[in-house]
């Protein structure tokens, strides 16, 4: 995760101008998006790896699902809790978001 995306999660919560989802900011940069609070110790991350087209538009077919620290002081492979791959964005974002909710006890 950059540290632009970390700044624009803050925002996210602080300013309340991003999509917010199950009362939690959801932040897409190009083919990275990012789901959950930066105050919280963890937050899903689903990077596109490529698109197929569907209905004549490109949609995310295959997704790494990732579930992160946000402890700035470790290093990136060093925060990665729980990794997978999946097909489609909701496949990739339901399973995204149970780790979540597991982890960080919603």
């Amino acid at each position: 995760m950059t540290d632009e995306m970390k700044e624009l999660l803050k925002a996210a919560t602080v300013k309340g101008s991003y999509l917010m989802y199950k009362d939690r900011p959801l932040v897409r940069e190009g083919n990275t998006i990012i789901y959950g609070n930066m105050e919280d110790d963890y937050v899903l991350q689903l990077i596109i790896m490529n698109e197929k087209e569907y209905m004549g538009k490109n949609v995310p077919d295959k997704i790494i699902v990732q579930i992160t620290k946000t402890d700035t002081s470790l290093s990136d492979g060093e925060r990665i809790v729980k990794q997978d791959l999946k097909t489609g964005l909701s496949e990739a974002f339901e399973l995204g978001i149970i780790w979540l909710e597991r982890l960080i006890g919603a």
